[in-house]
């Protein structure tokens, strides 16, 4: 382990254990998504206080806690995974009971969001304990971050994490896809990633933005149309590897017509002065005040 980590463990325990840390207490901690940096100190902390870390492969968790130079004993890890998560979560909350301070880590990033963790997390919350989340790295708040928001979408995102890998299910997911306007996160395994391509194409000319290999030395992101998806994959053979995380971008609305400015200003001005019509016009509309007051000028004298 390099002296930057020593550091930052000592940092960690200065700056984290201060706070109460309660004892039967499952606690659920982000850990870095490629980037050893993108710890907390408090989750440092934590792992290092916790009684059993649960985590979905002990083997890649050990690798990784020795990485900050934190050392546990075989019979302080359990594996809580997809396949066995509902009987596991029975041994954490059997530990739970009798005072113990559980830590769950999933592969990377922030456990139950699309990695296992949920039914634990509901499970432990079901039989009456305390769950307390340690925030942190996450592909899905890392892509939003960097990919921006057009100023017509103001709606938020919706999560959907991976789609399904049969071709013909693939399809209707797409589809559904299409008909949400609001901004959609997706994330994709490598292997899978030119055949979601493909699928997407169907969405046209509506702007995606693909991330790869995020927080590590060969990240890239990029936003194309969803028809070009494939062809920017295909212009170099490393970008078919790699994790991948991808947001479909909000629906663009159609400006609303002339006639429907017009409708509006006509209403408008049966109630109020012609500039103050205008000028609530033009908040409701994002239409220039100007050109909105020659038009209503037009519509009081006939035209």
């Amino acid at each position: 382990m390099s002296a930057n980590f020593d550091s930052a463990l000592i940092a960690a325990n200065a700056a984290a254990a201060g706070q109460h840390y309660p004892s039967g207490a499952l606690y659920v901690v982000a850990t870095p998504i490629g980037n050893l940096a993108d710890i907390s100190l408090r989750a440092l902390h934590v792992l290092g206080l916790c009684d059993t870390l649960a985590c979905e492969d002990t083997r890649h968790s050990q690798t990784l806690l020795r990485a900050y130079g934190i050392d546990k004993s075989s019979a302080q890890w359990l594996a809580v995974h997809q396949h066995n998560e509902a009987e596991a979560a029975q041994e954490v909350i059997r530990r739970l009971q009798a005072g113990q301070r559980v830590a769950y880590v999933s592969d990377a990033g922030t456990p139950a969001v699309s990695d296992p963790g949920a039914r634990l997390a509901w499970q432990v919350q079901s039989a009456g304990l305390r769950v307390m989340p340690m925030p942190g790295a996450s592909s899905v708040t890392a892509l939003l971050s960097a990919c921006g928001t057009p100023a017509h979408d103001s709606s938020g995102f919706v999560f959907v994490g991976f789609l399904p890998s049969k071709t013909t299910e693939r399809a209707h997911a797409v589809e559904a896809l299409g008909q949400e306007p609001r901004t959609q996160v997706l994330l994709e395994a490598p292997h899978r990633m030119e055949a979601l391509a493909a699928a997407l194409g169907v969405l046209g000319r509506r702007p995606v933005t693909v991330g790869r290999e995020l927080t590590k030395q060969f990240e890239e992101i990029a936003t194309v149309t969803a028809e070009d998806l494939s062809a920017w994959l295909q212009a170099s053979t490393q970008r078919t590897r790699g994790e991948f995380a991808l947001v479909v971008h909000a629906q663009a609305q159609e400006r609303a017509t002339g006639t429907d400015h017009d409708r509006m200003l006509q209403i408008l001005m049966q109630e109020l002065p012609l500039k103050t019509a205008v000028k609530v016009a033009a908040e409701l509309s994002g239409e220039a005040k100007n050109a909105l007051y020659d038009r209503a000028l037009l519509l009081k004298d006939g035209g």
